[in-house]
């Protein structure tokens, strides 16, 4: 036994399995490594040089994500009744009510400074009171506005699709949080199937020492390593028992905790009120949206004005008080932006949004469900193989020279 530990032959032959759990680990490293990173091109357009796929394909993979989960657990509609009207309602009105007399000085001052310096203080009250006593009744009925007409104020998926296009980071987050089970057993099992392939390319070269069997092996554990861990991941789609066991994916075993951690991100970075109010008054339907606004608020000036109409459009005169009208609309588009910059009220509604999603997202089938994880893999995965397959067709190409001292050829 002696003999056999001090015999340099032995430690050769050993080195086989070795050598090959470290190209099945290193290479399944890298491929999730270049799955991710880098965010931005390093090296020289078009061909020399790399960019993560997920980042270098954004907005593709951000339209497959909101396609494959957030467009079936929840449409435009649903989700501001998952925020719940009354309470959006009730925190404008605590957040607005207390400065209308802010509000209707910094309007009137910028458009008829003179009118309203000279009116009565008692006067003033008069229209601040009308102001406060009229605006829950129209939050009211433009939230109700906004809410029945959701679909075609907002779109959802050019709103993700924007925010996580632009913002790699939380792009790359999504599928790194939700996948990191799968990611880290990924590169793992690269160390144990490349050991196992390992063992079987020692004994093939024991017996059959041809100068390609080692670069051979190196590229097949390269590329098998990647193959066999992704069938492990997904596959079987559905469960299937044998005797006492219960197979399935990996991933898909984890239906409900991915949909808690993907549901958590989506509805507190993504699909927040803020996000969404700001989406919908700046997004590509942003004119139907403030001009919803605009309508509610004219109406608000006219039933101000009241029996005082007459005089008050002969005082300003048509154009001017028409444009009073449109100062009130455009000034609450500014007021609805900033409005929703409550963290405590973000995060309550965020949760609210959260639980009845993530149920959504565990009632999906497996097929629906994989389509989450699996265009990670999908998008040039054959580069990724083939970067794999080379390196270990390189190690093992090392080891023939620099271990054995042999040639290809």
């Amino acid at each position: 036994m002696t003999d056999l530990f001090t015999n340099p032959e032995f430690w050769k032959y050993l080195s086989i399995p070795v050598i090959a759990a470290l190209i099945g680990w290193i290479t399944n490293w890298m491929a999730i490594k270049l799955t991710f990173y880098p965010k931005e091109f390093i090296g020289i357009r078009p061909f020399l040089g790399w960019q993560g796929i997920i980042p270098s394909k954004a907005e593709k993979m951000a339209r497959i994500a909101v396609d494959s989960t957030i467009a079936k657990i929840g449409t435009v509609q649903e989700i501001f009744e998952y925020i719940d009207p009354r309470v959006l309602t009730q925190y404008i009105v605590d957040h607005t009510v207390p400065r209308t007399d802010e509000y209707v000085d910094e309007i009137m001052l910028a458009e008829h400074p003179t009118f309203w310096e000279n009116l009565p203080q008692k006067a003033r009250e008069m229209v601040y009171q009308r102001v406060r006593d009229r605006s829950p009744e129209l939050v009211d009925n433009l939230v109700d506005d906004f809410s029945n007409n959701a679909e075609d104020l907002l779109d959802i998926q050019n709103m993700v699709v924007t925010q996580l296009g632009e913002d790699r980071s939380l792009l790359n987050r999504i599928f790194l949080e939700c996948g990191e089970k799968e990611f880290r057993f990924i590169i793992n099992s690269g160390l144990y199937f490349g050991f196992a392939f390992g063992i079987i390319q020692m004994i093939v070269w024991y017996y059959f020492q041809a100068g390609w069997i080692l670069p051979f092996f190196g590229l097949l554990v390269g590329w098998a390593t990647n193959w066999i861990a992704l069938n492990f991941i997904f596959r079987p789609l559905y469960p299937v028992k044998i005797g006492p066991f219960r197979l399935q994916g990996q991933f898909l075993r984890r239906q409900p905790e991915v949909a808690q951690s993907f549901c958590h991100i989506v509805t507190h970075e993504i699909l927040t009120v803020g996000n969404l109010v700001d989406a919908i008054l700046n997004g590509p339907k942003a004119d139907r949206a403030r001009n919803l606004v605009r309508k509610h608020m004219k109406k608000l000036v006219d039933e101000t004005a009241g029996m005082g109409k007459a005089f008050t459009q002969m005082a300003f005169g048509p154009t001017s008080f028409a444009n009073l009208k449109q100062r009130v609309g455009d000034l609450s588009i500014e007021i609805a932006s900033e409005t929703f910059d409550d963290p405590m009220f973000a995060n309550d509604r965020a949760a609210a949004v959260e639980d009845i999603m993530r149920r959504r997202m565990e009632e999906l089938s497996p097929a629906e469900f994989q389509e989450l994880l699996r265009p990670c893999f999908q998008e040039d995965e054959i580069k990724l193989i083939a970067a794999g397959a080379a390196l270990g067709f390189l190690a093992g190409l090392a080891q023939l020279t620099f271990i054995f001292g042999a040639t290809m050829f």
